[in-house]
């Protein structure tokens, strides 16, 4: 149950970066982005900084998780701010972690040998349903605001920024799996990330900090949603299986169009609406049969041991 909650703090603290991004709008998505996961990645590596030595073996051994998880971790905040940039904040959101979860189940069968459960499925059916419903939702005055190219260039970069998702969460896990430190996992990837990401700030930088308004925006990124989020993140992988982890933050699209409707002005239709509830339902799919298993084990084993 822990990690479980782990992840849903983890989504609601992301939920928040479209919205705050907002506040920037003339700065860079990507400087947005390569500043929050570059110095994201630095205050984990600083954090972790114990453990990652203890563990530097162990990292080695496994270099090609590392290597790329670092760049999938890399590339995942340059295609998810442009995503939102293009395409909107809602269905930018929507859309890149709507396809973490399939893209998830994929590795999972292809790699790990694992097809994933009927309650899975059927969870992630009714999740995708809430997404679908929460796309067609959005106010067509909010869909119209960019090109037509534009939009779908968005959700094509959502889609990729899907895929990064998926694939640094998967290899946090496999790391993990192997005697890695979930800190250690997660800091090592961002690390390498941030060799990335933060020289990439000489050519998109330059207004990041022309304001305290850019200012606060950037250090929010790095150290709530980033930082903080990703610590509980890593948490969470410890007992929950990646494709279960990705469907699991699909309350972060939930988060984003409520703050994107309160915050920003954004509207949305009954269809969004509904959207969100479907959502809500595939989250207490995938947490409730478990928990109702668990309350029946322990039932079983009290009768057990009174007899």
């Amino acid at each position: 149950m822990s990690g479980i909650l782990a992840i849903v703090v983890a989504s609601v603290l992301w939920g928040t970066t479209g919205t705050v991004a907002r506040f920037a709008d003339d700065v860079s998505a990507l400087a947005t982005g390569a500043f929050a996961m570059g110095m994201g990645g630095v205050l984990l590596a600083l954090t972790a900084g114990r453990v990652l030595l203890l563990d530097k073996k162990k990292l080695w051994a496994s270099p090609g998780w590392l290597c790329v998880g670092g760049l999938s971790v890399a590339i995942y905040p340059l295609a998810f701010y442009s995503a939102m940039q293009l395409a909107g904040v809602a269905i930018g959101t929507v859309v890149s972690i709507a396809s973490a979860p399939l893209f998830a189940v994929i590795m999972e069968c292809l790699i790990g040998r694992k097809m994933p459960t009927f309650q899975w499925c059927l969870s992630f059916a009714v999740g995708v349903a809430g997404v679908l419903l929460l796309t067609l939702g959005q106010h067509q005055e909010a869909s119209l605001a960019g090109s037509v190219p534009e939009r779908y260039a968005g959700m094509v970069l959502g889609l990729l920024a899907g895929l990064a998702y998926a694939t640094y969460a998967w290899g946090a896990k496999r790391m993990i799996s192997r005697g890695v430190h979930s800190s250690s996992a997660m800091a090592g990837m961002f690390g390498v990330a941030a060799l990335v990401l933060l020289p990439s700030l000489t050519f998109t930088g330059s207004n990041l900090f022309a304001t305290a308004t850019h200012a606060g925006v950037a250090l929010y990124m790095a150290v709530v949603p980033m930082f903080l989020g990703y610590l509980c993140f890593s948490y969470g992988l410890r007992y929950v299986d990646v494709s279960r982890a990705t469907l699991l933050t699909l309350l972060e699209p939930v988060v984003a169009v409520l703050l994107a409707v309160a915050v920003l002005g954004e509207r949305f239709l009954a269809l969004g609406w509904l959207g969100m509830v479907l959502i809500l339902v595939s989250m207490v799919l995938q947490t409730g049969r478990p928990l109702l298993l668990r309350r029946r084990a322990v039932r079983l084993s009290r009768h057990t041991v009174r007899e």
